[in-house]
């Protein structure tokens, strides 16, 4: 017989009936995606593992005091809270996030290919650095927005959940970087082929 998977909010019901094994759960269900989307911004992994954890300290404690509100997914009540950890974070460091290739992650490792040749390798990495590079002179919320949604495929539904916008502003958000984007191409005279 196949075990049929808990739901977050039932899961969420049996933490706070004292079933600790169900937070467990949650929090494997969901770190991946929680951690990428952390790793995305800030591109440390030692700071990305901090807010993390203090992402999920917040998450326990509201379960705890009884404070958690089913207003929506779980997933993006996450979301939300890790967003406003991570800006809390670089409002407090006063400037904003570095973003370096430090070895550990880098999102262009997620796309598959045949085996290229070692010039069709040159190529492919010069494009996506370049890219990589055009990507950061986009303002802040459009660069986010671009991320999220090119590089996780996170819904624009589950993004403005977690940017806390309208799915309306989402979108605008999605389209002006792409406009952008392309005025920066055009304006550096970037090939990409």
């Amino acid at each position: 017989m196949k075990k049929i998977a808990l739901t977050d909010n039932e899961l969420i019901a049996r933490y706070m009936e004292g079933d600790e094994s169900a937070l467990k759960t949650l929090i494997q269900r969901h770190e991946k995606k929680v951690f990428s989307y952390i790793m995305l911004s800030v591109k440390n992994r030692e700071l990305a593992e901090d807010i993390f954890q203090d992402t999920f300290i917040k998450v326990i404690n509201t379960l705890r005091s009884g404070n958690y509100k089913e207003e929506g997914k779980f997933i993006q009540w996450v979301m939300r809270i890790a967003n406003n950890l991570k800006i809390d974070y670089f409002r407090k460091q006063q400037r904003m996030p570095v973003f370096e290739g430090n070895g550990d992650f880098d999102i262009f490792d997620l796309i598959n290919g045949s085996d290229p040749s070692a010039e069709q390798k040159l190529i492919t990495e010069q494009i996506y650095a370049e890219i990589t590079s055009l990507v950061k002179l986009l303002p802040e919320e459009q660069r986010e927005v671009l991320e999220m949604r090119i590089y996780q495929d996170i819904s624009f539904k589950d993004i403005a959940e977690i940017t806390n916008v309208s799915i309306n502003t989402a979108l605008g958000r999605m389209r002006y970087a792409l406009i952008n984007l392309r005025k920066i191409i055009k304006e550096k005279n970037v090939v990409i082929c």
